[in-house]
Formats: structure tokens, sequence, C-alpha cells
């Protein structure tokens, strides 16, 4: 006689921690030049994935290097890291590429994504327009993260959020794109606004 079948969850197969583990996916964005490789270099617990290639001449005349002179590499395909915010919590980073003929990569990357981060430089702000559209068309919650690069004007986030024209409550917060703290910051204030407004559209849709 075959034994009967239960629907309960045998305890001992869960062990000592019964936490689920839960990986969720972010983007993290902006324009050229931003920071975004080194906010996922910084913050991540594994060794960085990055596909980044040196700037060519050719790239010279379409890629806006103006106020990042210096820079001699730019991400061709995505930047991916791994972060554990606590317990049975995990965030898998996409570094998205800055220059506008990558473009056609965000889609694909931002499939499955609960939200982004759209890094953001004061001293060349229209550089995040294009992320910010791209999120806010497609209904993606993000928050803006200012990196404050040394000797660029301070602003504070309201001044930030009025010039970007960003809809009511979506979050502008500072950060050293450098500091694994700083960066980590972003992340949780991203996932607590990101899972508000995931819930508000759920009840919404269901109201």
């Amino acid at each position: 006689m075959a034994p009967e079948r239960s629907d309960t969850v045998d305890a001992d197969r869960l062990g000592d921690d019964d936490t689920v583990a839960l990986a969720l996916k972010i983007l993290v964005a902006g324009g050229f030049g931003v920071g975004k490789t080194t906010l996922v270099g910084a913050v991540s617990e594994i060794r960085p994935l990055r596909t980044e290639e040196l700037l060519s001449e050719a790239g010279q005349t379409v890629d806006d290097t103006g106020g990042v002179d210096r820079k001699t590499t730019t991400t061709v395909a995505m930047d991916f890291g791994r972060i554990t915010i606590r317990s049975g919590l995990s965030l898998y980073l996409f570094g998205t590429p800055g220059q506008d003929r990558f473009w056609f990569l965000w889609d694909e990357l931002s499939q499955g994504s609960l939200g982004a981060v759209v890094l953001a430089d004061t001293r060349r702000l229209e550089g995040c327009f294009p992320a910010v559209d791209y999120f806010e068309h497609r209904r993606i919650p993000f928050v803006v993260a200012v990196n404050c690069f040394a000797g660029a004007r301070a602003y504070g986030a309201h001044e930030v959020s009025r010039a970007l024209d960003l809809d009511r409550g979506t979050p502008v917060v500072l950060c050293d794109a450098r500091d694994r703290d700083s960066g980590k910051e972003v992340l949780i204030r991203l996932v607590e606004y990101a899972g508000r407004m995931h819930t508000a559209r759920l009840l919404d849709s269901v109201g």
C-alpha cells in the first residue's frame, strides 16, 4: 500500500535555517564616466565581471567625454557584481553601458529587474536624462544617486530632483561611488523604495 502523500514540507529538509534565499536583480545606469563600474566594483563581494575596452579614436566622434577627459576605458556590454544585504537577501548588480550606441542592450539587461540606480554627476547632469526617461517610461522603480566628485559644486537632493524633473517621491541620495558603505546605503534605499512601489501597484491591480 502506497504511503499517504503529505502536503506539508519535511522540516528536516529545511535544516536549521528555514530562511528562503532571495536574489534580486538591480541595474546601475547613468551617463558616460559617471562611476557605474566604480560603484559595482566597490560594493561587490565577488570579483566583479567587467567588459571594458580602451576608448578608440573612432569613438571620440560619438562619445561625449567632456568633463571626463582622463577616462581611458568604457563598458561595452555590462559590469556584474553581487552583494549580500542581509541573511537571505542578495542583489545581483548589472552595470549598463553609458554611451548612446550601446543602449540597445538596455532592454535585455532590464528584463526581470526589481529596480535601478541612476548615477548622476552634477557637472554633467544631462548625462543621466536618458536613463531617467528610460526607467520612467517603463515604470521601473529607480533612485537617483548623486556621485559626489571632488571639486564639484554641491547641490541638495531637492535641487537635483527639480533639475531632472523627477516624478514626485522618486528618491535622490548623495553618495561616494568609491565607498562600499555609501554604495550599500544607496542599494538598500532602492530595495525599500522599489518594494513599496511594486506592492502599491499589486494592490491597485487587485483593488
